[in-house]
């Protein structure tokens, strides 16, 4: 069966940012009833596309619009390599660049757009790496927080590689019934082959965040599925994990029960994002000068 074009979700409009010379494709849902509380940037995973966060299989899956009815404006960005910038980037960036890309694609945003309190990055796999490298390197004062899925530090000994990797392969998505059926009819419309240079890429990210870890100053949330197959996740991992994360002002680590890797696209998408929100709204509500706070992980009961 030939997968399906989901178009965006009603309310949600495709824009372009100029990221330095750089077109970057995105999708844009605007908080309902005037300016946002703030602005949730929302950065995808290798192999797929800012529609990962405006999932189509069910209702409420959709990051986007969930956002925009809780006060939030959402802009999901097409990293660079996919979407708009594939033909003058037809092999991608590497983390680096994109890092500072990124970075620069926020900086046409403001300038077009109200942003409200600030702006929160809300990342998933490879885009978690992109996102924590913009807040180490690239940080400005309006951005407040940055929630990670599917990305730690470290990777599991039996990870996905190679061609796996690149592909996305299904295995690392975990038990396909956490997924309604038709999400592989739906998503089609929003994979995409991975770049060269960011395939090259992936296993620098040990090294990378423990040269950058420290210089992450605002408040941090990495949450990891139930069945997360890509990245080690056991409490010695996250023991060090939250070591390394020494200047962030707030680390929460949480996991997401009844989900794999790609959560954005599963049932517990609504769990999640409204986990996230919620975050989100914790950061705008906190006091700046309370101390490093540091959640261990929610317990999980087995599965019947």
């Amino acid at each position: 069966m030939t997968p399906a074009s989901a178009g965006p979700s009603r309310g949600v409009r495709r824009i372009s940012l100029d990221a330095a010379g750089i077109p970057l494709s995105a999708l844009l849902c605007e908080a309902r009833g005037g300016a946002p509380r703030a602005t949730v940037v929302a950065v995808h995973g290798a192999g797929m596309s800012a529609g990962y966060f405006d999932g189509q299989a069910l209702p409420d899956l959709s990051l986007l619009t969930l956002g925009a009815r809780l006060g939030f404006t959402v802009l999901a960005v097409d990293r660079p390599g996919y979407g708009q910038s594939v033909g003058p980037l037809p092999e991608g960036q590497g983390i680096t660049d994109q890092a500072a890309t990124l970075a620069a694609a926020l900086r046409d945003y403001r300038s077009r757009f109200p942003t409200g309190a600030g702006i929160f990055l809300l990342a998933h796999s490879f885009g978690g790496k992109v996102a924590l490298l913009t807040t180490a390197v690239h940080a400005t004062p309006d951005l407040l927080g940055v929630e990670v899925s599917g990305c730690g530090h470290r990777y599991a000994p039996d990870a996905p590689s190679g061609a796996e990797a690149a592909r996305g392969g299904r295995r690392s998505w975990g038990p396909l019934n956490l997924y309604p059926p038709t999400t592989f009819i739906t998503s089609g419309s929003i994979i995409a082959p991975v770049p060269s240079l960011e395939q090259a890429d992936m296993g620098r990210w040990p090294e990378l965040f423990r040269d950058v870890a420290s210089r992450v100053r605002v408040p941090v949330r990495f949450t990891f599925a139930e069945h997360e197959t890509w990245w080690r996740h056991d409490p010695e991992a996250l023991t060090e994990l939250r070591s390394r994360l020494t200047s962030a002002p707030r680390l929460c680590v949480d996991r997401q029960p009844g989900a794999g890797h790609n959560i954005s696209l599963g049932y517990a998408a609504r769990s999640y994002h409204l986990r996230c929100l919620g975050f989100f709204e914790d950061c705008l509500l906190a006091d700046p000068a309370q101390p490093i706070v540091s959640a261990g992980p929610v317990t999980i009961s087995p599965r019947s």
